[in-house]
């Protein structure tokens, strides 16, 4: 029979087993063992301080102290115990002169991670073993304990051990003990505090947080939903067999609804969303985003040019995302941001760095050399809409790229036209006029225009990339814009380029509203025009007309997106309210067939009730904390993630169901 005797402020306590049993050691001297999978189920002391609050002003008081043993050291005649709870961590001190022998040898037989409760008194440490961490001034003499819970001697892994990590699927599979470890622990914390910040913000400029629905009806918006069957057999559209709620994508419709309703001016709400994607790296099948949307948004200024180039409508909605912003970095990192964000349009985005969403951290700026060319070559692009652009890594007292530059192995998987060339003594007068690309383009060699070297400021040395593209962008990115980040890579890869953590922010405006359909959503689209965003995107009042003329590729969006460093955190924009508008974009445009099209009858309804002008945004809470807890992956930052690829090692799911089960919902099994 096996039991163990802890003490407990002065009064021997029971741990949990039916009887109390003493042990004794060999000499018959009594002690305290370690019970295995023990646990104290009685009353306790209530803990005086956590093991993350003792500075040196405690120095002599007593404290009761409770957490989880940590892997300690025995010199001599003492033990060296750290003691950790989710507040930080206390180094504990038993002495065989100072403690009594029960106490010394049960500690040192308790195995790590089993949960105790301890009394003592603080004392200073000696100064030579002092440490500047907030509990590092100072240790606890134990001289009474309890065990509350002994932990299992064979743990998958010990979360103290940071540098033997155990690898990502055994920590996923045991999230509950990854969770000890202080990095994602504090994660957490600093997530709610960032959460608060949100909220107090918005509340300050009189916004209204309102839940919407999770379960609504599937709409063909987006990526793909994950269906929730249910019993009812019949829906409000009359139709047979299995029905099916999906999960909501993002609360777009809802948010949208409440602000035609009038009941609700400004609408927030820190959401849960799904999307049912492929295996995507750093992607999650649920997240959480910061949700706005704003009566009464403007639709642009007018005539005026401004200096920033907000040229759309939504500045309403862009005050106040810079204000939270502002708010979150002010009081979570001690930065003082801008008075307000860097602009860029769509085409300048990708024109001068070959994406749409900029990392402003570094140069390599992205040139078009198409004026530069001789006339014949010159007319050929001009003819096949085509222009040719290029990056130039300049000498190594010039820019860190160069090497990177020269010994990058670009995969070009879209076969695109490009060309490595480096500029020597014999060819700095030609590289560009004697290039491949260039050269297929006319009939022997052409004199290369002075003005190249001196547009560019090329040098012999530098290494020039070049590129043939459409003259107008599409997509995400261009292929020099992925050469671009590829060489900032290697050069960072190889330590020749430390890019700053300094946030640099900035907005990206004027997105095509259409645009033909990625390849992951063909099952929606057919081939036909499909929203760069979503359907409900207003085009900029400059571009209706030529919107209700065909003119679809020249179209623009009142879309904005808000990057920070390379990473889109947040995209809103300025909703269609004009009910006629819709259905046209609709019909017309992206050819929703009827059915499609009946998704959104209680939208167009809504809009024809006296919609205001309306617009919002919405943040991807997530990104926006792994990039505040500089963190490789968004899962260190939620409590309970999937993996890559949507599974769920602790709870294992998705899991099958039974015929049974599936039967009540009218689905048959293959």
């Amino acid at each position: 029979m096996s039991a163990c005797t802890v003490k407990k402020l002065g009064a021997s306590a029971i741990c949990v087993r039916r009887a109390l049993s003493l042990l004794t050691t060999r000499s018959g001297a009594l002690r305290t063992n370690h019970c295995v999978n023990a646990s104290y189920s009685a009353p306790f002391p209530p803990r005086t301080h956590t093991c993350g609050s003792l500075t040196s002003e405690d120095a002599g008081t007593r404290v009761v102290l409770t957490g989880w043993i940590q892997p300690g050291r025995h010199v001599k005649n003492v033990l060296f115990v750290p003691l950790r709870d989710s507040y930080g961590t206390t180094q504990l001190l038993i002495s065989q002169e100072d403690s009594s022998d029960d106490v010394f040898e049960g500690l040192r037989n308790i195995s790590p991670e089993s949960i105790v409760l301890i009394e003592g008194r603080v004392r200073l440490r000696p100064e030579k073993s002092r440490r500047p961490d907030p509990t590092g001034q100072v240790e606890v003499l134990v001289d009474r304990y309890i065990l509350l819970n002994a932990a299992s001697q064979n743990l998958p892994f010990l979360p103290s051990d940071t540098k033997h990590l155990a690898n990502d699927d055994l920590r996923a599979k045991y999230r509950y003990l990854d969770l000890r470890r202080p990095a994602l622990s504090n994660n957490l914390k600093k997530r709610s505090r960032v959460a608060h910040i949100v909220r107090s913000v918005l509340l300050e400029e009189d916004f209204t947080e309102v839940e919407t629905p999770i379960l609504l009806k599937s709409t063909p918006e987006g990526a793909r939903e994950f269906l929730v069957p249910t019993r009812i057999l019949t829906s409000g559209d009359d139709g047979h067999g299995p029905q099916f709620y999906a999960l909501t994508q993002s609360p777009q419709q809802p948010k949208q609804l409440l602000i035609c309703s009038g009941g609700v001016d400004k609408y927030f709400q820190i959401a849960k969303c799904f999307r049912d994607e492929d295996g995507r790296k750093d992607r999650q099948p649920e997240f959480t985003q910061i949700d706005l949307e704003m009566a009464f948004v403007s639709w642009g200024r007018g005539d005026q040019d401004p200096a920033d180039s907000w040229r759309i409508g939504g500045h309403e909605v862009r005050e106040v995302v810079e204000k939270m912003i502002k708010s979150i970095w002010q009081e979570v990192e001690g930065v003082t941001l801008p008075d307000s964000f860097a602009v860029m349009t769509y085409l300048e985005a990708m024109s001068r760095f070959g994406s749409d969403k900029p990392d402003l951290r570094f140069g390599l700026e992205i040139a078009d050399v198409t004026h530069l060319l001789p006339e014949s070559p010159r007319a050929s692009l001009e003819s096949s809409g085509d222009v040719v652009e290029c990056i130039v890594a300049r000498g190594p007292d010039k820019s860190p790229f160069l090497n990177a530059a020269r010994k990058l192995d670009f995969e070009n998987r879209q076969n695109a036209i490009i060309e490595r060339v480096l500029i020597k003594d014999d060819n700095h007068s030609s590289w560009l006029s004697k290039s491949k690309i260039i050269s297929t383009l006319q009939e022997g060699i052409l004199d290369q225009d002075p003005r190249v070297n001196d547009e560019l400021r090329t040098s012999v040395g530098d290494v020039v990339w070049l590129s043939r593209r459409r003259r107008v962008p599409e997509g995400g990115s261009t292929t020099l814009g992925r050469i671009r980040l590829a060489i900032a890579d290697l050069a960072k890869e190889r330590g020749e380029y430390t890019p700053t953590s300094d946030p640099h922010f900035l907005w990206v405006t004027e997105f095509p509203l259409f645009t033909r359909a990625d390849e992951d959503k063909q099952f929606l689209a057919h081939g036909r025009w499909s929203s760069s965003h979503h359907p409900f995107t207003a085009p900029m009042w400059q571009d209706i007309g030529a919107m209700y003329e065909g003119r679809i590729e020249f179209v623009r969006g009142q879309h904005y997106d808000l990057v920070l460093n390379g990473v889109e955190i947040g995209g809103g924009s300025v909703r269609v309210h004009d009910p006629a508008m819709q259905e046209y974009i609709f019909s017309n445009i992206l050819q929703l067939d009827a059915s499609e099209q009946a998704s959104f009858d209680h939208l167009l309804h809504a809009l024809k009730c006296g919609a205001p002008p309306h617009g919002g945004m919405a943040l991807g809470f997530d990104r926006l904390m792994s990039i505040l807890c500089k963190t490789q992956s968004i899962r260190d930052v939620i409590a309970f993630p999937k993996t890559g690829s949507g599974t769920d090692m602790l709870f294992k799911s998705p899991a099958p169901v039974p015929k049974e089960i599936l039967y009540q919902y009218g689905i048959q099994p293959r």
